[in-house]
């Protein structure tokens, strides 16, 4: 993993995603390395994703300055804001807390359990929400395309502690990884509502410029067998994620959790 320590020149900026008027995100790149993160053609990033993370040193202070924008900030757009350089570096940290001073509507989406190390920072926001991406509920399975986040059992416990310092949670059920996330499902969602979980998003897999090679690598690697399956899914017309979505959603009615469609 190649570390870079890099300057921005801004920090907040136009989101174009539903509910959020800003993105603020602390580094460029990612060490989870998610088989299907869709980042690089959003950044329209060159490097192999995964193999290197800037670190925007001087983040904080160009946020300092954009302090006269006002709206609900998303931390960690297309990066984890949480990821493990952040256990050093603490851009992410020094962040929140000048949001907080000036009490920022604040929403984190995340797949790690270190946002808890800053749980006594989010508490005190007066409008704050942490969501939690978790795509299925075996950890076996999670390792293989989401290896270097957090196990299912950690984001599970910290969206329960969350709730109880009276933080809004949420889980974004996302991409779904066919035939994957499907399996036990219904254990997925029972383990979502014990944590305390009232809402729920799932989103479907989305190809963008080369993530079906990354995605067709991993199984070729690990689920050979699923290949044909996923081609059909992803290349010819079927109702495939619909199906899914219905079932989670169902099952989410079963919990009293609100299911929200995303594609």
């Amino acid at each position: 993993m190649k570390i870079n320590e890099i300057n921005c020149k801004t920090a907040l900026s136009k989101s174009k995603l539903p509910g959020l008027d800003y993105a603020l995100n602390p580094y460029r790149g990612c060490e989870h390395n998610c088989v299907y993160c869709y980042a690089p053609s959003v950044l329209n990033e060159k490097r192999k994703w995964g193999s290197f993370v800037d670190i925007k040193r001087n983040l904080p202070n160009v946020l300092a300055k954009e302090l006269k924008k006002k709206g609900r900030v998303g931390i960690g757009t297309v990066t984890d804001a949480y990821q493990p350089a952040e256990r050093k570096y603490e851009i992410t940290r020094r962040c929140c807390e000048i949001l907080l001073k000036h009490d920022f509507p604040l929403c984190i989406q995340t797949k790690s359990a270190l946002v808890l190390r800053d749980i006594d920072i989010i508490k005190n926001f007066s409008d704050k929400e942490v969501g939690f991406t978790v795509t299925t509920i075996d950890d076996e399975a999670r390792k293989k395309y989401e290896p270097y986040s957090s196990s299912v059992e950690e984001r599970l416990n910290a969206l329960r502690i969350l709730g109880e310092n009276n933080i809004h949670t949420w889980v974004f059920i996302g991409p779904v990884m066919p035939y994957i996330t499907e399996k036990n499902i219904d254990k997925l969602i029972d383990s979502i509502a014990k944590a305390g979980v009232k809402n729920v998003i799932v989103d479907k897999l989305n190809l963008k410029t080369s993530t079906w090679e990354r995605i067709k690598t991993f199984l070729s690697k690990y689920y050979p067998e699923l290949i044909p399956g996923y081609e059909k899914v992803l290349f010819t017309k079927n109702d495939y994620f619909e199906k899914v979505e219905l079932k989670i959603s169902v099952l989410c009615r079963n919990y009293g959790i609100r299911c929200e469609k995303a594609f």
